[in-house]
């Protein structure tokens, strides 16, 4: 091993009952640069993070992990060795006891003690606020982490991970759930961390945070090493590409919009904050949206958005003011089957909390809201359940062995189509995709895109909720801008629907009156 490398990974192979998650897997990270690894879901990148972590004990793999001039040898699950090693992971999903405050969380289970053997909690809170001013982190450090939205949750995390005097900081999609402003602070501190010498593997879907960041990129494919690059030396096309081993000329699909009549339509949609009194965090939204259409619904993280479309399923604002209407009928929804016994069905934000039972199989989360199909007398037709759950799962391309493995084994994209797939067996009018396609790769991507398209052109209405500016241009009819919990204005998307007029729209600037 060099002095130039802090690791090096040596021919590394790592087999699951029945799959090959890497084969021989070969490369090398500098000191002091912030390495890129990228690749499909299930191309691997997770089960390296988890030999590197300690989550995979040495002997489970074949092949060398060389790190800091000293070979990797964990016996057994050893997230603890490596940490005090100096191996620091963020994890997509966050990782922190709600209830317990930012200083306790950052320190848990290495808490500074004093002389009669108790806490020391004047030198615990010191020291997290010098981290959090360090890098310039604006989070009180003694608010409970329930208190805080999901951004600032997951600076906590990173500013847990720093706290650890880390040589290098592997961080999985750490910016799945911050706003703008988040993702340019955690820019500068890993522009800091470069210049104070620190070793950084990034792991992300948005390719542009690789140009941004990056010195060197991994692309990684099927378990298999593709190549390790110059970032300067790379492009858009060129990575994606590398990823799925085809050229993709497009990253939406084309379709011919042919929206029909009305299907739903809301009037004057108020929802109370729960926390806040006198506040309302949606506030007299009316749309509607017709069979075949996608209407997307912009907005900046706080505006509203999930909150109104989770209250359109009853699962939100249950005492909501307003009305929401199907085929011209005003229907009352104020839970989760009645909405979908209207013919509204919700993919929602959080796939893994909301929207999937994790330890189930395939079959079971798929049939879950659909057993009224299966059912004969006192008993399920599980020949039958099978046979379209199946059906279904192959249609949305579900790649699995089998549909009787859990979910959990699967990849995230994997996971987002088997929570689709249980949702368009309802046969709904209307499909809620809120976030549909975060954090995962540009190949499922394209795959929901496809199904979206083929979804409209059965006649089923969507409203699709995202973050992504391309995607929501890339693939709506029109856009329902949101603001501080109002609608600022449903704009078509031709010419004129741009990323900085949906900007205009989506800061207060601009507000169309309809």
């Amino acid at each position: 091993m060099t002095d130039d490398n802090i690791l090096e990974i040596r021919n590394v192979t790592k087999k699951f009952p029945g799959v090959t998650a890497l084969s021989n897997i070969s490369f090398n990270v500098k000191r002091g640069e912030i390495h890129g690894l990228c690749g499909e879901n299930g191309a691997g990148k997770s089960t390296l993070m988890k030999i590197l972590s300690g989550v995979h004990p040495s002997d489970s793999y074949e092949g060398e992990v060389i790190f800091d001039n000293e070979q990797l040898n964990f016996q057994s699950t050893a997230i603890k060795e490596a940490i005090e090693r100096g191996i620091a992971i963020v994890y997509q999903e966050l990782v922190l006891v709600p209830e317990m405050t930012v200083g306790e969380n950052i320190f848990l289970g290495r808490e500074p003690i004093n002389s009669k053997g108790a806490i020391n909690w004047h030198k615990l809170y010191s020291e997290t606020d010098k981290i959090l001013k360090r890098y310039n982190l604006k989070i009180p450090f003694a608010a409970k982490i329930s208190s805080l939205g999901v951004g600032k949750q997951q600076l906590v995390v990173i500013a847990k991970a720093l706290s650890e005097n880390a040589k290098i900081l592997i961080l999985d999609e750490p910016t799945s759930a911050l706003t703008e402003s988040e993702v340019d602070v955690l820019m500068e501190i890993l522009e800091r961390l470069r210049n104070e010498g620190m070793t950084c593997i990034y792991i992300t879907h948005k390719l542009d945070e690789f140009f941004r960041i990056t010195d060197t990129m991994t692309i990684m494919r099927d378990g298999t090493l593709v190549d390790t690059v110059r970032t300067k030396d790379l492009n858009h096309e060129k990575i994606i590409a590398m990823m799925v081993g085809r050229e993709m000329t497009e990253r939406y699909p084309a379709r011919e919009a042919t929206p029909g009549d009305v299907v739903l339509e809301a009037r004057g949609i108020t929802v109370p904050d729960p926390v806040l009194p006198h506040k309302n965090c949606v506030d007299n939204v009316s749309f509607s949206v017709r069979r075949g259409e996608i209407l997307g619904v912009a907005g900046l993280m706080g505006a509203g958005r999930t909150e109104l479309v989770t209250t359109l399923f009853g699962e939100y604002g249950k005492n909501f003011e307003g009305t929401i209407s199907i085929d011209g009928e005003t229907v009352g929804i104020h839970s989760a089957s009645s909405a979908m016994n209207a013919g509204i069905s919700l993919v929602p934000e959080d796939r893994k909390l909301h929207g999937l039972v994790l330890m189930q199989s395939i079959l079971k989360n798929i049939s879950l809201p659909n057993m009224n199909k299966f059912a004969e007398r006192f008993s399920i037709n599980q020949n039958k359940e099978f046979y379209e759950c199946n059906e279904t799962a192959k249609k949305l391309s579900v790649k699995c062995h089998s549909i009787h493995v859990p979910v959990n084994t699967l990849s995230g994209g994997n996971q987002q189509k088997v929570v689709i797939a249980k949702c368009i067996m309802t046969a709904p009018k209307v499909l809620i995709l809120d976030e549909p396609t975060r954090g995962i790769d540009v190949g499922a991507k394209y795959e929901i895109y496809k199904l979206m398209n083929t979804l409209t052109a059965q006649g089923v209405a969507i409203i699709m909720v995202s973050s992504e500016l391309p995607e929501v241009l890339g693939m709506s009819d029109r856009i329902l801008v949101m603001h501080e919990g109002k609608c600022t204005g449903i704009i078509p998307n031709d010419e004129n629907a741009t990323q900085e007029r949906i900007m205009t729209l989506a800061t207060g600037v601009e507000v169309l009156h309809s």
